[in-house]
């Protein structure tokens, strides 16, 4: 095989689909046009002989195929990218510069406690300080350059100049006290719209996905208290009959801190959350914050890989 035959473009075109799963999303990344777009994945599709990514309901699924090449390619792009910094050189990581993160006091828990160290090990003059997103997207913050990154799951309708990069996707559990009395067999629809629930709300409004699923049931809920932490919820459920329902990292976390908490299976079929990290077209080339969005996607990767799956109300 001739390598000089081969459009290594794709690679990252490639990479950058199957991270995005949606090719309006990822012809923005890439500043591509629609035709453009079209053009260059019927390419990567002659070349690996192989249709990689088709229609699904909320944009593109991978085949088996792109899932088995999704490693190796994310590997190379890496490498890549590392050849071309050591090329150019690091000096731009002994920049002492503050970086406005604005995000949840979830994702803070998340990614904070294992990349801080590297970042005070790879650039030490910088400082993280982060904000609190308060349920929206702090576009003004963006576009004027006091915010440098949003990270959370809930930001829509991105204007032109934003891209955006998925760093978790996440499913909904659960969590109870491992006592509870109406949870002894088990947790179903019935038993759920049984108990009282506490959520988790930024801006104040009750009524979240999981209501809404409900209302088109024709069922509710009820709601007790409604909190502005996604953490703090989880401290109530111990001794107590609440439901909290959360993001599954969220449960893990706190059955992983208290052994009297248990995690179910929601009975609701529920999309699975993005976690997108957020970033204006002003900051885009900037070499130290595209090393920091890089250094937080590997971060949130390997945090991914290390959840653990719940199949059953027993694991």
């Amino acid at each position: 095989m001739n390598i000089a035959n081969k459009d290594l473009n794709l690679l990252l075109f490639f990479h950058v689909l199957y991270q995005e799963r949606n090719a309006s999303q990822a012809a923005v990344r890439m500043s591509l046009s629609q035709p453009a777009m079209s053009h260059k994945l019927s390419k990567l599709r002659h070349d690996f002989g192989d249709p990689l990514f088709v229609r699904a309901p909320r944009g593109l699924a991978p085949t088996p195929r792109a899932h088995q090449l999704a490693p190796q390619v994310q590997k190379l792009v890496e490498d890549i990218e590392t050849f071309y910094d050591q090329c150019e050189g690091r000096d731009f990581l002994a920049r002492a510069e503050r970086i406005h993160i604005y995000t949840t006091d979830y994702m803070e828990q998340i990614l904070l406690p294992g990349l801080l160290p590297i970042l005070r090990q790879e650039a030490p003059n910088l400082v993280l300080i982060t904000h609190n997103t308060r349920g929206m997207l702090p576009r003004e913050e963006l576009e004027k350059g006091t915010c440098d990154l949003a990270i959370a799951g809930f930001y829509e309708q991105l204007p032109e100049t934003f891209h955006q990069q998925r760093l978790l996707s996440e499913d909904f559990v659960v969590l109870a006290a491992a006592d509870h009395p109406l949870l002894l067999q088990g947790l179903d629809l019935n038993g759920y719209l049984a108990c009282e629930h506490v959520l988790t709300t930024l801006t104040g409004d009750l009524n979240g996905l999981v209501d809404r699923d409900l209302q088109r049931q024709g069922l509710a809920r009820k709601v007790v208290a409604g909190l502005s932490s996604f953490l703090a919820p989880s401290r109530l459920i111990r001794g107590s009959d609440l439901l909290l329902t959360c993001l599954r990292s969220v449960g893990e976390e706190a059955v992983a801190r208290d052994p009297e908490l248990r995690l179910y299976p929601l009975p609701l079929a529920l999309p699975r959350i993005d976690v997108m990290q957020i970033w204006h077209e002003r900051t885009h080339s900037d070499r130290l914050r595209r090393w920091l969005r890089l250094k937080i996607h590997q971060h949130a990767q390997a945090v991914a890989g290390g959840h653990t799956m719940l199949d059953t109300a027993h694991d």
